[in-house]
């Protein structure tokens, strides 16, 4: 098995999105400082306590899952708005739209005897076949050490270049082993799972995703936080919660700007819908022809033999 794809948090957002171009993903070790880490995990802890587990497979009957981070954890603020995270974001998303959003903010937290789930790809909330472009930038932020034993993330390296027919074999399959901090990114059409946790202590995540900005967000941001608490967010995070026209024309309210709108400043008249920053960006996008259609279901794989259930 070849080794994993590690940089430490010095590495620059191209050597990083590189890796996420040629082989789906990469590992950052250590990006989020001991003291942000502690205060996420003072932030996550009493949310973790009170949540139940799981009551389908998929999702896991041994996994606690909530979402709304932005509202309830401010350390996911900074996180989601990392300079690192976001010029990778850039090169990876930005060919394809004029401005992405948070598509999804959750917590992944594996409690032991959780089964492995089943290898999966996020796009599949949308309708492309793939091979496709890359529609998510996933982030997965390790709150707790990942190894092969507690459930850490297992994915399969170049499988966003395959066909949605291909089954992965077992030495195919990677379990994302980090540390306490650092944080796994991968495409959404790379077939992935939060793996079994034979250990004899939970393992966290924290999910947080981007999607192009064209596309309905999985989870909803504007009821995830009340709309008097995002007035009060910075703008960057704002936009980056959909706050913001996704491109010339796209999303406005009563034909103005959203952001003027949630904070205020729109005025009484039509605004502006095609600022010339916006409509270059738009220019700039490569845009996706459709061949052909065929009706095709979600691809859901269980591959025995690696990182398998416990006996």
């Amino acid at each position: 098995m070849a080794a994993l794809n590690v940089l430490e948090a010095s590495a620059t957002a191209e050597a990083i999105a590189g890796m996420v171009d040629e082989d789906g993903y990469a590992i950052v070790r250590g990006l989020l400082p001991d003291d942000e880490l502690a205060a996420l995990r003072g932030e996550l802890d009493p949310l973790i306590a009170t949540t139940e587990g799981g009551s389908e497979a998929f999702m896991g009957h041994k996994t606690k899952r909530f979402g709304a981070l932005l509202g309830r954890c401010p350390t996911s603020r900074r996180m989601v708005t990392d300079p690192l995270m976001l010029a990778i974001a850039d090169r990876v998303l930005l060919p394809y739209c004029a401005r992405y959003q948070i598509g999804y903010t959750g917590i992944m937290h594996l409690e032991p005897g959780e089964k492995a789930q089943p290898l999966h790809r996020d796009t599949g909330l949308y309708p492309f076949h793939n091979p496709a472009p890359p529609l998510i930038l996933a982030t997965m932020w390790a709150v707790s050490d990942f190894t092969a034993k507690n459930g850490a993330t297992c994915l399969v390296p170049g499988s966003h270049r395959w066909t949605d027919d291909r089954v992965p074999l077992p030495d195919e399959i990677v379990a994302a082993e980090m540390s306490a901090g650092s944080v796994l990114l991968y495409t959404g059409n790379v077939l992935h799972g939060g793996g079994a946790n034979r250990a004899n202590g939970a393992r966290t995540g924290v999910a947080l995703q981007y999607s192009l900005g064209w596309l309905r967000q999985e989870e909803n941001q504007y009821m995830a936080m009340p709309i008097e608490q995002a007035r009060q967010m910075p703008r960057q995070l704002q936009e980056l919660m959909g706050y913001a026209l996704a491109t010339v024309n796209l999303g406005f309210v009563d034909h103005k700007d959203p952001n003027e709108v949630l904070n205020g400043t729109a005025g009484a008249g039509p605004g502006t819908l095609g600022a010339d920053a916006l409509m270059a960006a738009d220019a700039a996008i490569r845009r996706i022809r459709v061949a052909e259609t065929s009706i095709g279901k979600r691809p859901r794989f269980h591959v025995e033999g690696r990182f398998a259930d416990p006996s």
